[in-house]
């Protein structure tokens, strides 16, 4: 089991974990089909030092650090760099998701070596997750966007749309970020609207998800059609539709809790 935590130990050992991101690719070795992440004597061995580090928590037993590498580190014999997202399924599920939080607080490391106020460097704060200036004391802590994504059902169907980021034929559900002085419900209305021209209502709480992508927390709603007819904004979305249980388009994998909504409906209505 993980446990979180961020002052860490007295003494590192060979064994700890280390989650080695270079740019947004973690270092990993291959075991057949599975996933590996290195202990810190194997990265010690091959002479890669980090340029940045993270404490993250223990794993049963082992600490767990978020390291950052050199740009120019060539990658072991017997390693790869992956991105972390096509690395689900490959990599244990925890380690996953340790591995997403590592690479949301090595981004912060690295964005916020020298003060936004002042520009004299940073040092990481001894008592809490932080980054503090010496110089005028202002505290940086790791950046967390929320952002909504709601599954709209209309009787036995439910709202899909592909957004010109996505990959070829993909479809999912709504969602947006989160503006400053915004309830969530008021933003699940206003990207609604802005994106599909669609009214909707009884919006309610489903779950949530981190998604280190690279800092979002994604809070799921569902809510039902009230009104409007589709008509696309042309900006951030390039088709939508009404979509049955049995005539879904491709739609996002497991990883993410846009397919726990998407299943959630499937679920209901077969």
């Amino acid at each position: 089991m993980f446990e979180p935590a961020s002052t860490p130990p007295s003494m590192e050992t060979e064994g700890d974990l280390w989650f080695g991101f270079r740019g947004d690719e973690l270092l990993v070795r291959f075991s057949g089909e599975d996933a590996e992440i290195p202990t810190a004597g194997i990265l010690a061995s091959r002479n890669i030092e980090p340029l940045h580090r993270q404490y993250l928590g223990s794993l049963n037993g082992k600490h767990c650090f978020a390291v950052g590498l050199e740009d120019t580190m060539l990658v072991p014999e017997g390693m790869v760099l992956k991105n972390l997202r096509r690395l689900y399924g490959a990599l244990d599920d925890e380690l996953f998701w340790i591995g997403g939080r590592g690479f949301q607080l090595i981004n912060w490391d690295r964005t916020t070596q020298f003060c936004g106020r002042c520009g004299h460097r940073t040092e990481n704060s001894k008592s809490e997750r932080a980054k503090v200036c010496p110089a005028c004391e202002l505290r940086n802590y790791p950046r967390i966007s929320p952002a909504v994504i709601v599954a709209v059902t209309r009787d036995d169907r439910i709202l899909l749309a592909r957004a010109f980021r996505f990959p070829v034929k993909l479809y999912s559900v709504i969602a947006g970020f989160v503006e400053p002085g915004e309830t969530l419900e008021q933003c699940i209305r206003r990207e609604i609207r802005e994106e599909v021209n669609v009214e909707v209502r009884d919006i309610r709480y489903f779950g949530s998800q981190p998604w280190p992508f690279p800092h979002s927390l994604m809070i799921a709603f569902t809510a039902e059609y009230a009104g409007g007819k589709i008509r696309i904004d042309n900006r951030e979305i390039m088709d939508a539709g009404w979509f049955g249980a049995q005539e879904l388009p491709s739609i996002p994998d497991k990883v993410s809790i846009a397919r726990r909504l998407i299943d959630w409906f499937v679920q209901k209505h077969t």
